[in-house]
């Protein structure tokens, strides 16, 4: 995009209210007005088009996992506990899959988001019980289920692989 078209977007943005800007010597920084009314319903916007639950989603569809589940401060910043802004996004992926395949597609992601995806595996049996302390801690916290099939449901108090019919 054209440096002119850019700015001229960008202060029509200002104008309207959804941006902010000020100069700091010759620079113009511009950052978004979380006042504005439509500021939570673009951020959503942005997530669910650009954020880690796509991302993650897409990147580890070839996977071939029965679930993938974003857990930690990503999923709890996602879900309105507050705190700092998270450093990586931790990735939960259940079942029989390829531990090359998990992380060449942790890496894929990481490259397209910018921030570090933390992968961890479990078989459907150690997500299943409750023997696995990280399972435990997974299951009580909140998480968002991004697996491409939606192939894991919610329970209360965590979520529950459900092994995907194979083709």
């Amino acid at each position: 995009m054209p440096l002119p078209t850019l700015q001229r977007e960008v202060q029509r943005l200002v104008e309207a209210g959804i941006l902010q800007d000020r100069t700091v010597g010759r620079a113009r920084l511009v950052r978004a007005n979380l006042a504005h009314p439509v500021a939570d319903p673009l951020t959503q916007v942005l997530q669910d088009t650009f954020g880690p639950q796509s991302v993650i989603g897409e990147e580890f569809e070839a996977v071939g996992a029965d679930g993938v589940l974003i857990y930690g401060s990503w999923a709890e910043r996602y879900h309105g506990t507050p705190g700092l802004p998270p450093h990586d996004v931790d990735v939960l992926v259940v079942g029989a899959v390829d531990r090359a395949d998990v992380y060449d597609a942790a890496d894929r992601a990481q490259h397209r988001l910018g921030i570090q995806v933390s992968p961890v595996i479990r078989t459907p049996e150690q997500w299943a019980g409750d023997a696995d302390s990280l399972v435990v801690q997974i299951k009580a916290s909140p998480t968002l289920d991004v697996t491409p099939e939606r192939q894991v449901s919610a329970r209360a108090g965590g979520h529950e692989a459900k092994p995907r019919s194979r083709r």
